[in-house]
């Protein structure tokens, strides 16, 4: 992808334009853009295990930064707590669909009646069912019920009053042979669990929610360990890996057919107990995202001997690499111990970047993303759109219409005039609008009118904005850009550019005499608030500056006083106009090259009209939306301070070069970037 995929489908990167507000460009790409990316030339061995890593047999992996961005510090704070800190309360139950007393699905359902008020003394009670699968859906077919100190009070099989479909017997542990003689139904183990009960207990469960509407039981009061034990992105850890990782203690084990209720009802409890006796602090020190992903690549590893593993993208941890000739960003990260991450459809390796797992989507490659970037030190995420959608001849009909829409965005047409009108009189006063670069009467009419391209957006609004229903060379004219396709979506375009954060606190200023230097105008201009940065552009041919200038101010509100000023000020005998910026920076620039290039080959939009959008440019459009949100939820993820890039690597065919785009940030609490 490129730039130009970035501006033919801006409305649709909706988070990209509101959160990134460095923008750069980037110059074609070299035959591999990943592997240019990482450098060619050094060898990435690690030379060491630095500081602020842990080794894990052959894979190091990042300790945390700090706690104040772990998400249990986050939901908890760092101070110990009493046990009732920890019960969900009423909101947290509905949201995770744990039965309740005034839900339509829940009629017929038990109440236990636990109404006592709870305190941080009452008692504990580790609870967990095993389904199987009947005609009616998962019904319970083994409840086991413990008390504070791991005594088993209650554990039975329980046979369903629908046919039995599965007995999920690799999950449950029970078979056909075991439930034969049993007599007890759901209605007994209901009320033996309400009689069990006493008024004041809290329940804990591993997603206890299943459980209780297995059950079809509403109790009050609930520790659920599995949000207890909190994650990013709304994930959630596994029982078996909390009991290793916490407790020490081994469950589910592969070689036991099945599930032991007692025992996951026994470890939920212990490790509610755990957390409330350490606190979230010592909780959060046991660093659980890391160990998990240790434990992962340990299991991984094996595996890698015998076969390449299939999976969402490729992992890889940069550690057999060819040597390489010249040093490279990567090399010194390796160097330092801290192993970088690629998550994406390629891989490193002896020749190179190669494709591999192409049938991996973005949003597996997503959720491994989510999973493994909080652990790096430095990753590489590579989103990608289907060959298909990025062909060059697609690219180079892409590339036409965003250039037709731009010449129509630059392009108004003003009148009628009378018809010994003043040429000269109309060239001058939207002049003032900024620099014209092409002026034509338009004669097909029955008075004339004249069609004015500008060379930025700024000046093409700013003269709808000023002049339309003004009187200029002796006539009450309408100002308006030609009605094609391409304009239809203009205000709303507009409108974006103008809220796009790069254009936070930028203000565009024309009608500058071209005497005046950059020098002449920072003085001027010195008497307005915050100012940060004068930008004048200049024609990139003839190195002459142009009659608009762009001032950036360090705060927004001192930006819109500053508007308010200078339109009607008065410079060396010329008066300024002013408005809001729609393409400062790096947009400007690259308008220009994408009108340089028309004028090369000959195009002309004016004349032509924009096709309607076919089905695979539709499909495009709906993937370019997609990919947007996937790069939101990541950025969403990652704990404050982590730098953020985006690259558009940029294009290039036998229809032409496509410069690349960059965008960068630093991730803050407000879901904005700041550099």
């Amino acid at each position: 992808m490129s730039q130009l995929h970035f501006y033919k489908f801006y409305l649709q990167f909706k988070h990209l334009r509101k959160v990134f507000q460095h923008r750069f460009t980037l110059p074609p790409p070299s035959a591999n853009f990943l592997a240019s990316l990482c450098g060619e030339g050094s060898s990435l061995n690690p030379q060491g295990t630095a500081q602020g890593l842990i080794s894990t047999g052959a894979e190091c992996i990042p300790k945390s930064s700090g706690l104040q961005c772990d998400p249990i510090i986050r939901k908890y704070g760092k101070e110990k707590r009493g046990l009732t800190s920890y019960t969900l309360t009423s909101e947290e139950l509905k949201k995770n669909d744990y039965p309740m007393r005034d839900s339509p699905g829940c009629k017929g359902y038990m109440y236990t009646e636990c109404d006592l008020q709870r305190t941080d003394s009452s008692p504990l009670f580790g609870l967990d069912c095993e389904m199987c699968l009947t005609a009616r859906g998962n019904e319970v077919v083994r409840v086991s019920l413990v008390d504070a100190e791991g005594q088993c009070l209650l554990n039975e099989l329980v046979k369903p009053e629908s046919v039995i479909v599965n007995y999920c017997t690799r999950y449950s542990g029970v078979t056909r042979k075991m439930l034969l003689p049993v007599k007890t139904r759901l209605p007994d183990i209901q009320t033996r669990l309400k009689k069990i009960l006493p008024h004041d207990a809290v329940l804990v469960g591993h997603s206890l929610n299943a459980d209780l509407q297995a059950l079809q039981m509403i109790h009050p009061s609930v520790i659920d360990t599995s949000l207890l034990f909190a994650r990013n992105e709304g994930r959630r850890f596994k029982l078996k890996f909390l009991a290793k990782a916490v407790l020490g203690k081994e469950i589910q084990c592969e070689q036991r057919l099945g599930h032991d209720p007692a025992e996951d009802a026994r470890a939920a409890l212990e490790l509610a107990q755990f957390f409330i006796k350490k606190g979230p602090v010592k909780v959060a020190e046991l660093n659980l995202e890391m160990l998990l992903a240790a434990e992962r690549q340990t299991e991984v590893l094996p595996k890698k001997s015998v076969m390449q593993p299939q999976r969402c993208g490729v992992q890889k941890q940069l550690n057999d690499t060819p040597h390489l000739s010249k040093p490279c960003f990567l090399a010194c990260l390796q160097g330092m111990g801290q192993k970088p991450l690629l998550l994406g459809r390629q891989e490193l390796d002896s020749s190179g970047f190669c494709q591999s797992d192409l049938s991996a989507s973005n949003k597996q490659i997503l959720q491994r993303a989510l999973e493994d970037v909080p652990l790096s030190t430095f990753s590489i995420i590579q989103f990608s759109l289907d060959p298909e959608y990025v062909a060059s001849h697609r690219l180079a009909g892409f590339c036409e219409k965003v250039r037709n829409k731009l010449t129509d965005m630059l392009t108004i047409y003003a009148g009628p005039f009378e018809e010994d009108f003043c040429l000269k009189s109309v060239k001058k006063e939207f002049g003032k609008c900024g620099p014209i670069q092409s002026l034509t009467v338009v004669t097909e009419t029955y008075q004339p009118y004249v069609c004015i391209q500008y060379g930025v957006l700024e000046a093409a609004q700013l003269a709808v904005e000023s002049l339309n229903g003004a009187e200029v060379a002796g006539s009450c004219i309408k100002v308006q850009r030609p009605i094609t396709a391409a304009t239809l979506d203009c205000d709303v375009l507009i409108k974006e550019l103008e809220l796009d954060i790069e254009n936070e606190g930028v203000i565009y200023v024309a009608g500058i005499k071209k005497s005046l230097t950059e020098t002449d105008l920072q003085e001027e201009f010195s008497p307005l608030k915050d100012l940060e940065t004068l930008f004048l552009p200049k024609d990139l041919q003839s190195g002459k500056h142009s009659t608009c200038c762009f001032l950036k101010f360090q705060k927004s509100q001192s930006a819109a006083d500053a508007l308010e000023a200078i339109n009607g000020w008065a410079v060396k005998g010329s008066t300024l106009r002013s408005r809001h910026a729609l393409a400062s920076g790096h947009l400007w620039r690259w308008i220009w090259q994408m009108n340089h290039s028309s004028e090369k080959q000959g195009g002309n939009s004016l004349s032509e009209k924009m096709a309607p959008l076919s089905d695979s440019e539709q499909d495009v459009k709906k993937k370019v939306k997609k990919l947007d949100h996937h790069i939101k939820k990541l950025y969403r993820s990652l704990q404050d301070n982590t730098l953020c890039v985006v690259l558009f690597p940029g294009t290039n065919s036998i229809h032409g070069s496509q410069s690349g785009l960059g965008m960068m940030g630093i991730k803050d609490d407000g879901g904005s970037s700041a550099c």
